[in-house]
């Protein structure tokens, strides 16, 4: 039997020896790496912190010790070590496990999360909580290197510093190498300022100096000088313990004994500690050890090679990287910002080519948009790459320091609508709802990766505030036109007509609402199909003609409907007096949308050709009954 088959449970963890824990290492990188090629997922974040995990479950007793993970992509080998084992092949699977923290999965996800910075916000709300219950376990957030660029991270760091919190931060720093020099002078001092010893000889030797008659207080504070000025040179926390934390490190990330030895000294302590562990991205897996990057999130690929699979058509996401290179050749004020997403936003040539009109905030989207906001406002063109789930963390400064000044500002927003299988956290679909409302933003969406580089083009020229939304994943096959070109600002397009029935359908729903009008021809229904463009302004001409020409219409787009393109539509048909119009709104309801495959969960959520056929035939029984009973 492997030793991975003996651990059902953290507690089983603690009757294994030092030496099979190295072994378990590899059996969980073994299991991890054999998944997530079939599966998709996270990779190099999550071997990166196989002894990381496997010693924070050893020291501390989960579920009753809280550990939460900061974004949760980093969690896998925490979920086969609390009783998923047998369920890690179902790894972001409809109805199976996900790929982050979910508190509704198990008691071990002490906190769900997907997006990044928030951990340590949340272990200090629990430690807290655990003070005010009067109870008794210990509290650690993970948080990495990268993550700790948020705001809302060091906010919540120097909150738990004032308060002298009781919890642990653990610093998952996967960027930085250990210098022997360095790493063994901070050890020495580290286990010098552990040691309970060390902090009752100090205030026994403060005391005995101040007794000095004359020179007692003075001498103390030169050796306090002289004391503080050694530890900035020679100890890397001294930024964490200016904000009162303990800190420990840097520790080998993948040196199991030495963190065991750091987090039992952790525990014992009082007060805020950070413990600072050095891991390498990849760790295991020579594919992802060279190339991080690709690998971070990663779709099906082979294990044996690292080849990745799904080569084909060209994604929306390459076509918005090769269409603002091109347009920034011509233009010299277009400026790209993106919060560490510089690959996933297609940004990377950008990068190379233009590397001082090229922004990396970190993962700091507050900070992205108002910076952005201050380069329009200073005669720029800037566009902000964010996925749409991300950019939703910047809703003040998009209200506050762009629309309310009308700064031509172009958001970029990736990702948008249905994601598959990160799920919820990751899902775009509430960006329509949440800037349709805001005042001189325009919002438009393409219904195909030519539509796209149309768009930028479009909005680059536009005055005032812009924001594109368009899918994850590849095109349609189309065929790009060889030069971007401005489209009609605020017009609709018809795609087909008809005079049974309109079907105005948003970005990637135009493909479904066209095959639906085939189908519905076949039954003898002539259906009208508008590609919408813009959600605002809307094309209330066009939209309005046909509404009052077929008094059917049925409205399709990948968001909510709580405020989306078809209550936008709505709107318009009763400020017009056509509130007896058939509407059938399509889109998703009021719910939060699991993992699971995109063409899966569009069929559940009613947003294929067949459910679209599925309204219009319903939307006519429906009007065939109420003319039957007048």
């Amino acid at each position: 039997m492997s030793v991975l088959e003996r651990v059902n449970a953290p507690e089983d963890l603690r009757r294994l020896k030092i030496e099979e824990l190295s072994q378990l290492a590899a059996e969980l990188r073994e299991l991890i790496i054999e998944t997530v090629a079939q599966t998709g997922g996270h990779l190099a974040p999550n071997l990166g912190v196989v002894e990381l995990t496997i010693a924070l479950h050893r020291v501390f007793q989960a579920p009753r010790d809280k550990i939460v993970w900061d974004v949760g992509h980093q969690c896998y080998a925490h979920k086969i070590l609390t009783g998923r084992r047998e369920r890690f092949k179902t790894l972001r699977q409809f109805g199976g496990i996900s790929g982050f923290p979910c508190r509704d999965e198990s008691v071990y996800d002490a906190f769900g999360a997907g997006h990044a910075s928030t951990s340590i916000s949340a272990a200090l709300g629990l430690a807290k909580a655990r003070d005010f219950n009067q109870e008794d376990y210990a509290v650690v957030a993970v948080i990495g290197d990268g993550a700790l660029t948020g705001g809302m991270a060091l906010e919540a760091l120097n909150h738990a510093g004032h308060i002298k919190a009781n919890f642990i931060v653990v610093l998952n720093d996967n960027e930085m190498s250990i210098s022997k020099n360095v790493g063994a002078l901070a050890g020495y001092l580290t286990r010098l300022r552990t040691d309970p010893m060390y902090h009752r000889s100090r205030e026994e030797f403060e005391a005995l100096i101040q007794k000095i008659p004359a020179i007692g207080p003075r001498m103390l504070r030169v050796l306090e000088r002289l004391k503080d000025s050694v530890k900035y040179l020679v100890v890397p926390g001294m930024f964490f313990e200016e904000l009162g934390y303990t800190y420990l490190g840097p520790v080998d990330g993948h040196s199991i004994p030495a963190l065991l030895r750091t987090l039992e000294k952790a525990k014992g302590l009082k007060g805020p500690v950070l413990v600072h562990v050095v891991t390498r991205k990849g760790k295991g897996y020579p594919p992802a050890e060279k190339d991080p990057d690709t690998f971070h999130g990663v779709g099906p690929f082979n294990p044996l090679t690292g080849e990745v699979y799904g080569a084909g058509k060209i994604t929306y996401t390459e076509v918005f990287g090769q269409t603002l290179v091109r347009l920034a050749e011509e233009d010299p004020r277009i400026v790209a910002i993106t919060a560490a997403m510089t690959t996933g936003t297609g940004l990377k040539t950008f990068a190379r080519r233009f590397p001082q009109r090229f922004f990396d905030v970190g993962i700091a989207e507050q900070h992205a948009v108002t910076l952005a906001a201050g380069l329009a406002a200073g005669g720029w063109r800037p566009v902000v790459a964010i996925y749409s789930t991300f950019l939703q963390r910047a809703y003040d400064q998009i209200v506050h320091d762009v629309c309310l000044q009308c700064l031509p500002v172009v958001f970029a927003l990736d990702r948008a609508g249905i994601v598959g299988e990160d799920g919820a956290t990751h899902q775009g679909l509430f960006d329509i709802a949440y800037l349709r409302s805001i005042p001189n933003m325009a919002l438009m969406a393409p219904m195909d990766e030519n539509e796209l580089q149309h768009m930028l083009k479009t909005a680059l020229l536009y005055g005032g505030p812009c924001a594109i939304r368009y899918p994850r994943g590849r095109g349609t096959g189309c065929a790009l036109e060889k030069e971007p070109r401005p489209l009609p600002f605020g017009q609709a397009l018809v795609l087909r007509d008809g005079r049974d029935v309109s079907l105005f359908a948003l970005g990637n729903t135009v493909a479904a609402a066209l095959e639906a009008a085939e189908r519905l021809a076949a039954q003898g229904i002539e259906a009208a199909v508008v590609n919408a463009r813009f959600v605002k302004p809307l094309d209330t001409s066009l939209l309005l003609r046909f509404a009052r020409r077929t008094r059917r219409v049925v409205t399709v787009e990948e968001g909510v409907l709580a405020g989306g393109f078809g209550s936008a539509v709505a709107e318009l048909l009763m400020d017009n007096g056509l509130g007896n119009v058939e509407l059938v709104r399509l889109g998703i309801n009021d719910t939060f949308v699991p993992h699971g495959a995109p063409a899966l969960l569009r069929e559940r959520y009613g947003l294929t050709a067949e459910n679209i056929v599925a309204a219009v035939t319903q939307s006519r029984r429906r009007l065939r009954v109420a003319a039957r009973k007048k």
